[in-house]
């Protein structure tokens, strides 16, 4: 059981470094024109964004221990695909999209079929609302059939057309929206742990949800190096609480990960609720 809810847990956490890992490389004769203090927020967004990517655990490491394992694929803590339509906002619709495109990896990896088509509808619907439906068009879905029998494949095809968006969004000059979507994957993988955490005590699951510490802290100071609004800075002070909370608990050194819990569930229900 213990493996279960560990492999679980990670695979969900999988799907995070899709926003981060393909940094398109910009010319630097436009680099050189930009104003030295953004500059550096953007060098330093950037540099924190593959930080995050390198605490993401190994993608076939995942897949061996899945297959190794028999794992129970358990969708009463993905987001309701009945809800991508009240995503009014660019941040809701970007912060969810990262939200089901966490839910579409693990329904694949678990060979839900039919689900993973709903949330595969679901990450295209707000993919098209954002501009980005460039990277989940036709072809993927066929690349998806056509590989629908191979975990590692479609893994693939998956965070290729993440990583896409993520360089539409970029070259656009929506570096916010981009690290949104992150920010929905890392919360998702998050409370999908601590979801299972109350359910099972073990000590490799807390170890994994407090390990997370170090991608938090990146993920955050590449948020504040963003322009979020007035009305989506919360995202950055409730993550700054859980950072705050996970620190408490590593310097303890104890397993309670009730407030990291608490903390993670009131986020999440708030971004998944929409605004």
């Amino acid at each position: 059981m213990l493996n279960k809810v560990y492999i679980s847990f990670l695979s969900l956490l999988l799907i995070v470094a899709v926003s981060c890992k393909s940094e398109p490389k910009e010319d630097d004769s436009l680099i050189a024109d930009i104003d030295p203090s953004t500059k550096k927020a953007v060098e330093e967004a950037k540099l924190n964004a593959q930080n995050v990517f390198n605490s993401v655990p190994d993608r076939g490491k995942i897949i061996k221990l899945i297959e190794e394992n028999k794992i129970e694929y358990n969708a009463d803590y993905l987001n309701n695909p009945m809800s991508v339509n009240k995503y009014s906002t660019e941040f809701y619709k970007g912060i969810n999209l990262g939200i089901y495109g966490s839910d579409l990896n693990i329904a694949n990896i678990f060979e839900q079929t039919q689900e993973s088509l709903t949330f595969l509808s679901c990450v295209n619907n707000l993919a098209s609302k954002l501009g980005v439906s460039r990277a989940f068009d036709q072809t993927m879905f066929d690349r998806m059939d056509l590989n629908k029998n191979n975990k590692d494949s479609t893994l693939e095809i998956v965070t290729g057309a993440f990583k896409k968006s993520d360089e539409i969004l970029k070259n656009d000059g929506r570096s916010s929206t981009s690290a949104v979507i992150l920010a929905g994957c890392w919360i998702e993988g998050m409370y999908v742990g601590c979801q299972m955490a109350n359910q099972v005590k073990a000590e490799n699951l807390y170890k994994t949800i407090i390990d997370q510490q170090e991608s938090l802290k990146n993920l955050v100071i590449m948020l504040e190096a963003c322009s979020l609004s007035q009305t989506e800075q919360f995202l950055v002070v409730e993550l700054k609480s859980i950072q705050a909370k996970i620190k408490i608990q590593t310097e303890a050194k104890t397993n309670d990960i009730k407030d990291i819990e608490k903390d993670v569930t009131q986020l999440r229900n708030k971004l998944i609720a929409g605004g």
